[in-house]
């Protein structure tokens, strides 16, 4: 059971951190994007494209984030029982 309630503190934490980071990282991306746009507004296109690809990057590292958190909490064995105890399958 303790094995448990450490794969929920580490999920939540992973996505916490994963979050913020991404978050930040957004931040910055977008802040160099606009600081480029306004000293050459002739290149807003390629900038926009770029920013674009650069925060779907940014963006899928939260997402992989997601995906080990959801690992952590449903592929634990002992997590059965209690999915069987609420009504699933």
């Amino acid at each position: 059971m303790e094995f448990l309630v450490g794969s929920v503190w580490a999920a939540g934490l992973a996505i916490g951190i994963a979050a913020f980071g991404c978050g930040i990282g957004q931040g910055l991306g977008l802040n160099g994007a606009m600081a480029g746009i306004s000293r050459n507004p002739e290149a807003a296109g390629k900038i926009q494209v770029n920013m674009l690809i650069g925060l779907a990057l940014i963006e899928s590292l939260c997402i992989y984030a997601l995906v080990v958190a959801m690992i952590l909490l449903f592929v634990h064995p002992a997590i059965a029982p209690a999915v069987t105890a609420m009504g699933g399958h």
